[in-house]
């Protein structure tokens, strides 16, 4: 009996070519588990850093257990984020494991950790404890609620941080409860953070030679993509409500449904506002000064999405799509996760594809998203086996034979 076909048969292979060198030479010691962390040193490693995770004996990164769905025994969350790096697992807390571990700090650029402030102190993983070892060191935490005030000891998690930020409160029709983004979005976005402060924290290192201590917060991470509704309130006084995303400051701007499938349609400018009337036949409703601004469409927004609804519905949404490109007006479907997975666009960019794994089926992997000197970035190597690097890291670098 053959195994059943998985999507991942239909994509294509790693990117052929060299992977991104920019951070090569660069050495990160990853002590963090789950998603934001292990996040944060994918694109460390993507952009060439040597990352080498440390884990716990016997079970490793919590995300190695987070399933189903796995793959060959191997959790997919914990393969969708940790390409491209290698596993040595050591328990740090006492010797043997201590000194090895001491040894790779003195070694290490950097080292990131998702630890809470006490538990820091409790391991010596704190920054004081390590720059001792490596005054050079940069040392980036991401946790829930940063490194200092009230809350910094408090547990974390995305869906605490997206409740905290305010973005739950306004995901969602009106008259449903509060829901959380559909992916881990307050893990990514903190994560991301902290590869962006640890590259910073780099270019000043080889400026000057100084060490950092950076400090990423889940929950500010989080509230920061609120930024234009935040700065709405405190500029006007008006609290934000969920309206199922039609309260947009553009006045048309959310999704529409056609004779089949709902669409998004985004009439961003005057310009484009004025292209879409033509596009639907009717130039002389693009022309009228009481709409002609994006201030006095908003005066009447109600009257003019039923009027653009009325009209959408009169045809299936893929002739809407292509009159739409046609006339340049943005507009698009609303994909499932399987559909964006056949996406053959994002083939021919380099962006979904599969690593080869010894023994194993290949592993399906998000690129980079980041096309330099016109190429999108080829991996270096599969997410790790636990514990499998010990041997190379000792040699790469310690120089232990």
């Amino acid at each position: 009996m053959t195994d059943p076909k998985l999507p991942l048969d239909d994509l294509p292979q790693a990117p052929k070519g060299a992977p991104f060198d920019l951070l090569e030479g660069v050495r990160v010691l990853d002590l963090t588990t789950s998603i934001a962390g292990p996040y944060a040193t994918l694109l460390l490693a993507d952009y060439g850093a040597d990352v080498v995770k440390i884990e716990r004996p016997g079970s490793g990164d919590d995300a190695r257990a987070w399933g189903p769905p796995f793959l060959d025994g191997d959790s997919l969350w914990f393969m969708s984020v940790n390409r491209n790096k290698r596993s040595v697992a050591v328990d740090y807390t006492a010797d043997p494991g201590r000194t090895l571990f001491e040894k790779l700090v003195s070694a290490a650029d950097v080292v990131v950790l998702n630890q809470v402030p006490r538990v820091q102190e409790k391991l010596k993983t704190d920054a004081a404890t390590l720059q001792a070892l490596n005054p050079g060191l940069i040392v980036a935490s991401v946790t829930g609620f940063g490194l200092t005030g009230e809350r910094k000891d408090k547990p974390c998690y995305d869906l605490i941080a997206e409740g905290y930020s305010g973005v739950m409160d306004l995901t969602g029709e009106p008259d449903s409860p509060p829901q959380k983004v559909g992916t881990p979005a307050a893990d990514l976005l903190a994560g991301h953070d902290l590869a962006l402060a640890v590259a910073a924290a780099l270019v000043r290192k080889g400026r000057t030679g100084q060490g950092a201590v950076v400090d990423v917060s889940m929950v500010e991470s989080m509230t920061r993509f609120m930024v234009p509704r935040i700065a709405s309130y405190l500029g006007s006084g008006e609290v934000p409500a969920r309206s199922g995303a039609r309260d947009s400051v553009i006045a048309i701007y959310q999704v529409f449904d056609t004779a089949d499938d709902p669409m998004t349609l985004g009439l961003g400018n005057d310009a484009i506002w004025q292209r879409f009337w033509q596009a639907v036949g009717n130039p002389k409703r693009g022309e009228d000064p009481a709409t002609a601004t994006n201030a006095g469409r908003r005066e009447v927004r109600a009257e003019l999405v039923a009027e653009i609804q009325a009209i959408l519905k009169t045809r299936p949404r893929a002739a809407w799509l292509d009159l739409f490109d046609a006339n340049k007006v943005p507009a698009g479907p609303i994909q499932r996760v399987d559909e964006v997975c056949a996406d053959r666009h994002l083939y021919e960019r380099g962006f979904l594809y599969t690593i080869a794994r010894e023994g194993k089926s290949p592993s399906p992997q998000v690129g980079t998203g980041v096309q330099i000197d016109g190429r999108a970035n080829a991996p270096r190597r599969a997410p790790p086996d636990l514990g499998a690097h010990e041997t190379d890291i000792r040699a790469d670098w310690l120089g232990e034979s």
